[in-house]
Formats: C-alpha cells, sequence, structure tokens
C-alpha cells in the first residue's frame, strides 16, 4: 500500500480549501447531503470519500488528510462537484494533496510515465523520440501507399507551416500499434483537411499532471504549446482522447501560456463533417444489428466541453451503428460515472482497487446488454478493456475512427485490431 514518508509537511486543508474557493463561496454552505459521496465509485477506499474529506478539512484533521492513499484512488473527475448543489469541488483538495507528497512516495508508475515524458522533446510518457515518431510515421505512411491504392498519393505531413490542423497522437499507436494511426489519416484524406503533426511535442498524454508535478505539467504544455505556435496552425486537435484535451487546455490557462490557435475535438469534427456530407457514413454494414454504447469521457465531457461534445458523440454514434442500435448508459453525458482509468489510475500499479472502482462502469456496460463500447479517450479504452476481461464481460472496446472506416468501406485488413470476428471480416474480399 502506498505509505507517505513522516517526515513530508502536512497540508493545511482548512486554509488551502478557502484559498481555492471562488470569490463569495464558503464550504459553510456544505448541506453534508451525500450526494458527493454516493455518486462517488472510489466512495469507502481506504476508508475514505469525498463528503469525508471535505468534513476532516473543515475540522483540521491534516496530518490524516496529507497521508490518505485516497488522493491516488481519486481520478479527479469533478462529478463531486457537478452534482454537489452547492458547487464544492474536492478534486481541488485531491490536487494539492498530490502535488504535497514526496516523489518516491508517490505512484511509481505515474512518476515513470512524468519522467518519460521529460526526456525527449516528443513529451511521450512512453519514453518515444521525436526522431524514431518520425520514423514510424513515414514508414507506416509508405506501407499504406503501396498496400492500398486508393491512398496511393495520401499526403502524411510533419512540420508543415500553416496547416489548418495541427494533431497530437498518443503514443501507445506509433509505440505498439503504429496501423491504428492509419485510419485517421485516411478520415483526413477523404474530407480533404489541410493537416500536419509536429515533430516536436507531439504525444498527446500528460502524466505530469496526474503526478501533481506542476512545473513538469507546465514544461510538458508549453513545449506543445511552443511547437503549435511556430507552425502557425489554426486549429490544435487531439486524437480521440479526453485526458489530452483537458490536460492542454487546462494548462494554457492555468500557467498563462500564450496559444496562437484554437483547440478542437476529434469528436466534434466527425460530427461537423458528418453534417456537412463530407463523411458520408451510415449504418449499412451493421446488417446483424450489433448493439453500441459509448463512454462519455470525464475529461472531454464533464471537464471540458460539456453536453455539446456528449451530443456530438452520440449524433456520430448513432448515424454510424443505427438508432434503434444505440443504448445510452445511465447516468450518462455530463453525469456519467468515470470508468477509473483516468487521473492516473491506470499507471498507479493499484490494480485491485481500480478495479474495484470500476464495477460500477462494468455493471453500467452490461445492463445495456451492448456488443461494444465506443470511447474516445485512451485511458477509457484500456480500463473498460481491462474491467470486461476480470468480471468476465462479452463486449468489445474500439475506436470511433474504426467504425467510421467500415462504414466507409476503407478500413485496412491490419486496422481491426479492436473488432470482434462479428465485425472482423466487414470490407474485406472474400477468401476463395
Amino acid at each position: 500500500m502506498l505509505k507517505k514518508s513522516a517526515e513530508t509537511a502536512t497540508i493545511d486543508f482548512l486554509a488551502t480549501a478557502r484559498a481555492l474557493l471562488p470569490e463569495g463561496a464558503s464550504y459553510d454552505a456544505c448541506v453534508g447531503c451525500g450526494l458527493c459521496a454516493s455518486g462517488c465509485p472510489a466512495s469507502g477506499m481506504f476508508g475514505m470519500d469525498p463528503r469525508r474529506f471535505i468534513n476532516m478539512a473543515m475540522l483540521g484533521m491534516n496530518e490524516e488528510l496529507s497521508t490518505t492513499p485516497w488522493v491516488w484512488a481519486c481520478t479527479q473527475c469533478k462529478r463531486c462537484a457537478y452534482i454537489c448543489p452547492m458547487g464544492i469541488d474536492v478534486s481541488l483538495l485531491v490536487g494539492a494533496s498530490r502535488s504535497n507528497w514526496a516523489k518516491e512516495d508517490k505512484p511509481k508508475g505515474i512518476v515513470r510515465s512524468c519522467a518519460a515524458q521529460m526526456l525527449d522533446e516528443s513529451t511521450s510518457a512512453i519514453g518515444l523520440r521525436s526522431e524514431d515518431f518520425v520514423e514510424i510515421v513515414e514508414e507506416t505512411a509508405d506501407e499504406l501507399r503501396q498496400n492500398d491504392p486508393r491512398f496511393a498519393e495520401i499526403e502524411v505531413r510533419i512540420d508543415k507551416p500553416g496547416a489548418k490542423f495541427i494533431i497530437n497522437q498518443n503514443s501507445r499507436e506509433p509505440a505498439v500499434e503504429p496501423e491504428e494511426m492509419a485510419p485517421i489519416w485516411k478520415i483526413f484524406d477523404y474530407v480533404g483537411a489541410d493537416w500536419t503533426y509536429a515533430s516536436k511535442g507531439w504525444a498527446a498524454e500528460n502524466f505530469c499532471m496526474f503526478s501533481g508535478d506542476d512545473e513538469a505539467w507546465r514544461d510538458m504544455v508549453k513545449t506543445r504549446v511552443d511547437a503549435i505556435n511556430d507552425l502557425g496552425a489554426e486549429i490544435w486537435v487531439n486524437t480521440e482522447c479526453g485526458h489530452s484535451f483537458y490536460t492542454l487546455w487546462k494548462g494554457i490557462d492555468r500557467f498563462g501560456l500564450e496559444a496562437n490557435f484554437e483547440p478542437a475535438s476529434m469528436v466534434s469534427l466527425y460530427a461537423q463533417w458528418i453534417r456537412e456530407g463530407k463523411l458520408p457514413v451510415n449504418s449499412d454494414w451493421n446488417v446483424d444489428n450489433l448493439k453500441f454504447t459509448v463512454q462519455d469521457p470525464c475529461q472531454l465531457v464533464r471537464k471540458s466541453l460539456g453536453d455539446t461534445a456528449a451530443d456530438d458523440l452520440r449524433f456520430v454514434v448513432e448515424t454510424l451503428v443505427g438508432k434503434d442500435n444505440f443504448v445510452d448508459m445511465q447516468p450518462c453525458r455530463s453525469a456519467n460515472y468515470c470508468c477509473g482509468g483516468g487521473g492516473g489510475f491506470l499507471q498507479a500499479g493499484m490494480s485491485k482497487e481500480r478495479r474495484a472502482y470500476g464495477k460500477r462502469k462494468f455493471d453500467q456496460i452490461v445492463t445495456t446488454k451492448a456488443d461494444y463500447v465506443l470511447t474516445p479517450c485512451h485511458n477509457c479504452h484500456s480500463q473498460i478493456d481491462d474491467i470486461g476481461a476480470h468480471y468476465g464481460g462479452a463486449y468489445h472496446v474500439t475506436h470511433l475512427w474504426t467504425l467510421i472506416c467500415i462504414s466507409l468501406g476503407i478500413l485496412g485488413p491490419d486496422e481491426r485490431k479492436y473488432l470482434g470476428p462479428e465485425l472482423a471480416a466487414i470490407g474485406l474480399p472474400d477468401p476463395q
């Protein structure tokens, strides 16, 4: 179990809590209703829950709050603040507590991921260097051109000045599944988008934010912002991942960085292009009427864009799979439960607690009886896949880009890693 060193100073949580409040607000407004605790999947872990955390802060129980490992089980998803009638945000106190832990006492997986990001200008949490990323992208693009005549002229640009869109890429794809980059490239090519990668700061993840190391978080964000500004891109997009979207824009605001570009969600771009007719997708491919549900990533929906992004997500999914084949989880949208993969929990080495946290999400999913879970977030993807295996779920977890390319008839044979047998052969030549 995580244990904080005795010599590390405790936090004055009451003073910290009051400093974090907006003007005119007061923690005295807490009515003890318990909505925060009842709606938090981390409640009960290590004998803690959001209501107890606030109450203990008000009572000056600084030693207990400064040392509880619960701050690493809380994913800082902000559902407590969303449902609190007084708007009290426990996640802010959790962030302050994480920052106060000595590096050697923090979960080693989160610390290692942050340290890996600082090794190279790539900012990759896997430690993939920029020169290797460029080489992998170029080799994968060449293979795509050679293997699919329809994309013989596809352009996959790196460091193109003045492109309209600049894309961050999660390190998982170039590091271990480069074929999963190709569907995004195909979609951009299909709609005729002017886009580029940056060779510096191309990686999408940021575990320094989760580690409580604000200086490292700022450095990661600044490297990426500088790279985007230098290329003069108009719009920054992250490939289907909420955590990366939140950490960049929250960091820009928190650290007062100058960003000469606008943010965009890949999900909302899909919705826009479908509405404009640039992505003429439909559900004709879903001949077996397979059922689908979606996970609303906390970082993209509740913490960033709100229900606008959630509505775009549902529009895209219903168009892709058929309205009658979409089954929503309850609760959903901004009220959705965190799956337990965020906040660094996946990297924290606390598998027992993380899976216990995820049981509520697993129950949500199996209640829908969905065959597939779609989630535009890498942490959600990994967590939902893991709890499915752990608790015996029969569903698959896949990306939106996979279904978009299936519908358009352009999904390659090696781009089907997350499809089950009922979908894996769709669009492939009939073997003779």
